[in-house]
């Protein structure tokens, strides 16, 4: 059968590719398309324990079978489409390779809120100097720059998997909390010092469910959506984060 792979953030820049197609056998999984990307480039075997899957835009457990013509993305530790999916619930969901405008919130609270909403609750990410921690396999590299400051951020999305998975947050959120006006809108490309990465708004009822249902948002964000940050030096980058969760943390 032939499949496509997906490679990003450190891996694209291992293999030198964004995707490679593969032939693989009968029944073969989504492991078994990992151990033939492998065999062509071993630089990609130590990151395993931290790699996790997705097939077709879905995140996927190793064993799963492949079909013909499926796409296999291999997902390395996340940083923590386009468009608005709106539902009836004024639900807005949006990657951005543009900076943000300074009047964001504003314009993403007039978008969302009505005049049943008491409240509406805002968060902004912003690039900040201070590194944070390297992903996995990049902790030698994450060496060369200490002490020094961070000059901008770089993001990379598998872009329809990250909003499908967004959405999904945006499920959880009005499930948990009640509340079903929620903005997330998240920055691609390169983010420079103090500029905003990503923004979050909730409008409810009530504060608590509005702070509750924010505090989420940016939490599962960071740890689930196929969102990759790099960390700019002068003279080199290093990639952020820790190995994405493939759903809600339980507990």
């Amino acid at each position: 059968m032939h499949v496509r792979i997906r490679l990003f953030a450190v891996q694209r820049e291992l293999v030198g590719a964004r995707e490679v197609p593969i032939e693989l056998g009968p029944d073969a999984t989504v492991e078994d398309a990992w151990a033939a990307i492998v065999a062509r480039h071993p630089v990609l075997a130590p990151g395993r324990p931290s790699v996790r899957f997705a097939r077709n835009g879905d995140y996927a457990e190793p064993g799963t079978v492949l079909r013909d013509g499926d796409e296999v993305a291999f997902i390395p530790p996340v940083s923590g489409g386009s468009g608005e999916t709106d539902r009836g619930r004024r639900r807005i969901l949006e990657l951005h390779e543009a900076p943000f405008a300074p009047t964001i919130l504003a314009d993403l609270e007039a978008r969302l809120a009505t005049d049943a909403d008491g409240a509406v609750v805002g968060f902004v990410g912003r690039t900040r100097v201070s590194p944070g921690t390297p992903a996995p396999g990049q902790e030698a590299e994450a060496a060369r720059y200490a002490g020094r400051s961070v000059e901008s951020l770089g993001y990379e999305a598998h872009e329809t998997m990250a909003i499908r998975v967004l959405d999904s947050i945006a499920d959880e959120i009005a499930e948990r909390f009640g509340v079903e006006r929620l903005a997330i809108v998240h920055r691609t490309g390169e983010v420079p010092l103090g500029e905003a990465s990503i923004v979050v708004v909730a409008a409810s009822e009530h504060r608590d469910a509005a702070f509750r249902a924010a505090r989420y948002a940016i939490d599962e964000t960071k740890a689930r959506a196929p969102i990759w940050k790099a960390e700019h030096f002068a003279d080199g980058h290093v990639w952020i984060g820790s190995p994405a969760r493939s759903g809600p943390e339980v507990g």
